[in-house]
Parts: C-alpha cells; sequence; structure tokens
C-alpha cells in the first residue's frame, strides 16, 4: 500500500493541516495516559486534556463557537476494521507519527465501500489535522509496534457518547452506532461481530 503524507495534494480532498495552535501541553497530558498492553482504547472526552489551553481554542478558532470535547483513541492497531463518518470535521493530534486510513463518502455506492478506495495517510507527532465530514475514517494506526500510538481527537461536544433512541426511517439510521456516528464495518471485524452494519468490501487493509 502506498503511503501518502498530510502534506501531500493527494490529502486535499480528506482534509488540511491546521496551524496556529501550540499542542505542546495537550502532548504532555496525552503522554501521561497508559497504553493497553493490546487493541485500542477510546474515550470521547478526557478531562485532563480539557484542561489544557487549547481546548478553548478548539472551541473559539477551529469550531467557531460550538462546544467541543477532547478524546483520544491510544493503544496498538493495524487494521482497517471499519470507517466511520460524523455531520462534522474531527481534529487529530499525534504524540507520535501515526497512520491514518482514509476513504470518502462519494465512493458509498448502495451503501457499500469497496476498501480499494482506501489510502493511507501519515500524520507527524503533534501536527493538528483536520479530516472533513465528508472523509471516513477509524482508529489510527501506529508506526511503531513498541511505541503504539496516542491521538487526541476532537469533535463536537457529545459525539460517540450514547446512540439516540428512533425508529429508523431510511437505511442511514441503521448505520448509526453512537451519537453523530455513522458506522460502516468489516465482515472480518469485531464491530460487525456486535452486529454493526457490514458496509466495508474487500481486503480488510492491514498495514503491518
Amino acid at each position: 500500500m502506498k503511503f501518502y503524507s498530510v502534506f501531500d495534494k493527494e490529502f486535499a480532498p480528506y482534509g488540511k493541516v491546521i496551524e496556529g495552535y501550540d499542542t505542546a501541553e495537550l502532548l504532555k497530558a496525552m503522554e501521561k495516559i497508559a497504553l493497553p498492553e493490546s487493541g485500542t482504547a477510546y474515550e470521547p472526552s478526557i478531562k485532563s486534556l480539557e484542561d489544557c489551553a487549547i481546548f478553548t481554542d478548539f472551541s473559539k478558532r477551529a469550531y467557531g463557537g460550538m462546544p467541543v470535547q477532547i478524546g483520544m483513541c491510544w493503544g496498538h492497531n493495524t487494521k482497517l476494521n471499519c470507517l466511520e463518518y460524523h455531520r462534522d470535521s474531527e481534529m487529530n493530534i499525534g504524540t507520535g507519527e501515526f497512520v491514518l486510513l482514509l476513504a470518502k463518502m462519494e465512493d458509498i455506492v448502495d451503501w457499500k465501500l469497496d476498501t480499494s478506495k482506501v489510502k493511507a495517510f501519515k500524520v507527524p507527532a503533534g501536527v493538528v489535522v483536520e479530516c472533513y465530514e465528508t472523509t471516513l475514517h477509524y482508529a489510527p494506526c501506529h508506526v511503531n509496534a513498541a511505541e503504539g500510538f496516542r491521538v487526541a481527537v476532537v469533535l463536537p461536544k457529545g459525539t460517540n457518547e450514547a446512540k439516540p433512541e428512533f425508529e429508523p426511517k431510511n437505511f442511514e439510521d441503521k448505520l448509526l452506532t453512537a451519537a453523530n456516528k455513522w458506522l460502516l464495518a468489516h465482515m472480518d471485524s469485531s464491530e460487525a461481530a456486535n452486529g454493526a452494519y457490514v458496509g466495508l468490501v474487500g481486503e480488510n487493509i492491514d498495514i503491518a
């Protein structure tokens, strides 16, 4: 699989690098959180990260005054497994270099996406990267197995919390797995085994 950088022109349809944010305090706070022995962990809102000065900066500047949350995805991962989207952009910042496996909503056909459409982008440590609303994404992948990854996740407040209860009225409603989270799972993923909609066809990409 070819690896691009988020600074390459190929990243333009998926998102952009955001400048003018001091991430030093946030990165130190992230590094204090221990890695799981295996697999990944995710928390949508972490107080120690939201206590950093950059939290107000993200709310006022990156999201134009909207209430936001800073959580983190961290651990060890090399597989695609799923792709998700939100009704807004997501900001990511890693303590070390990491890889994002991304696709575009326009490549979903009849609520299926061929994984051959997925591209890999390397993100340098400390860089703030925005993934657009129309960009499908999921758990980051580590570059170094021994070091794993720690990636801050900035989203509108309440995202990835409990799924609202309602009667589905269209097919997309069936993809909603949490607040502001629509998910396409690969048949080989644990998410699919737990009942998530299988919408990824083809290889379950493994960058290892």
